[in-house]
């Protein structure tokens, strides 16, 4: 298997931790009734943590379909070099140190964490270009 395949491969189960460190917060805070019926009443949630849980589950969810979508385009065009192993390796370790800066509320490493999940996906994409 690829390292870019590697790596979407681990950043699915990352993917399960985010949302299951969403859910867990919410749970505690709004309690289980709240999420096993419709929903029709749904609550948000408010206390700091289940916040930014909640938030930093919806940031994944809007940087990990272009992560998806590169490592198809690298594993069909047999694109594959430094920049894409790099990017997809580097894209997936800040992913992980995201999670708990952001729970823990590390303002400045949180944001860097990102950027450079970030610029591993740009460099998946000059991979694929040069």
């Amino acid at each position: 298997m690829s390292v870019e395949l590697t790596c979407l491969f681990w950043s699915t189960l990352l993917a399960l931790i985010y949302l299951s460190t969403q859910t867990f917060y919410r749970k505690a805070e709004l309690g289980v009734l709240q999420d096993v019926g419709p929903r029709d009443n749904e609550q948000q949630v408010r206390g700091k943590v289940a916040g930014r849980a909640d938030r930093a589950w919806r940031n994944f969810q809007e940087t990990w379909p272009a992560f998806i979508a590169l490592v198809v385009v690298i594993e069909f065009s047999g694109a594959s070099d430094v920049f894409t192993q790099w990017g997809a390796m580097v894209y997936l370790a800040f992913r992980v140190v995201y999670l708990p800066l952001y729970l823990i509320g590390v303002r400045w490493l949180r944001t860097f964490a990102w950027n450079i999940a970030t610029a591993g996906i740009a460099a998946m994409f000059v991979g694929v270009l040069i």
